[in-house]
């Protein structure tokens, strides 16, 4: 049981990351090797701010989100105005740039031994719960208009652009998004951990959520939770495979790619009316259709 619990709670920090990068990768189109780095901040800054001002958890997590998304925003700024191809190169140096940073500053980060000492608050009613409300706010802006520019953005940003999108302030306000989420989702982490190490948010940790993605749907948030979910429960329930987890991403994503290039649900999403659709009669899809 206790396995279980621990395993739920690693899904549900990992949901919220998820939301992030579907936001950032399956709505604008944006790719980043270094949202990890956005994770470790949230976790050091609360566990610092906890620990050393005295904050309580709560205060210390809207300071971390907010400083998270201040760095973000600087440096953003720049990056949305890059190609696909070079926003991955600049976020992964980023990414690496903040693990030196944080052995750099180890009079406060701890440095290679890492933060010691946070504060075991968080259990997994408030992780799930987290994971709930933040997955029915990607759904709600997924479809909205912002959303729906986004998706636009996406598909192709001249023709976006020619329409009076704003592209720049929609990639911008996605990346913020994004950062604010993986901010969060490293809060969630240290208060549960009650330690923060600087080898815990490494390039290969954002390069896990985008396979989760891509394994589930890029296009399809419903798809995006349940390669997180099912990603992540693999290795954690399944020690046997921890060691071979890149392996094992490596074939899956092979075999998606292969025979699934849109991931294993495309573009379909959990809703009443596709429900309806999907268990009823051929003869009524067809009426409907």
């Amino acid at each position: 049981m206790k396995l279980f619990l621990y395993v739920l709670t690693q899904v549900c920090i990992t949901l919220v990351s998820v939301c992030g990068i579907y936001i950032l990768t399956g709505l604008t189109g944006m790719f980043s090797l270094g949202s990890a780095a956005f994770m470790a901040i949230g976790a050091y800054v609360s566990g610092l701010l906890v620990l050393k001002a005295g904050l309580n958890m709560y205060a210390a997590f809207a300071a971390a989100i907010i400083f998270s998304v201040g760095i973000g925003y600087v440096i953003g700024f720049p990056i949305v105005r890059l190609r696909r191809d070079y926003i991955s190169l600049v976020t992964l140096g980023f990414g690496e740039s903040i693990a030196q940073l944080i052995l750099l500053l180890s009079q406060f980060t701890g440095g290679a031994f890492g933060l010691i000492g946070v504060p075991r608050r968080v259990n997994v009613w408030f992780t799930l719960i987290s994971a709930v409300i933040v997955i029915a706010i990607t759904a709600f802006f997924k479809t909205s208009k912002f959303g729906r520019q986004c998706i636009a953005v996406k598909s192709d940003e001249l023709a976006a652009q020619a329409m009076g999108i704003n592209a720049s302030r929609v990639k911008m306000t996605a990346f913020l998004m994004s950062c604010a989420l993986t901010s969060f989702a490293g809060c969630l982490y240290a208060f549960y951990v009650g330690y923060v190490g600087p080898t815990d948010f490494g390039w290969k940790k954002s390069a896990d959520w985008v396979i989760m993605v891509f394994f589930g749907g890029v296009n399809s948030l419903t798809g995006s939770i349940f390669g997180g979910a099912f990603l992540t429960f693999l290795p954690q329930y399944m020690q046997a495979l921890n060691k071979y987890r890149y392996i094992v991403y490596a074939v899956l994503v092979l075999i998606i790619l292969n025979f699934k290039p849109n991931g294993v649900f495309g573009e379909w999403e959990l809703s009443p009316r596709n429900l309806k659709r999907l268990f009823s009669p051929k003869k009524n899809r067809r009426e409907d259709v």
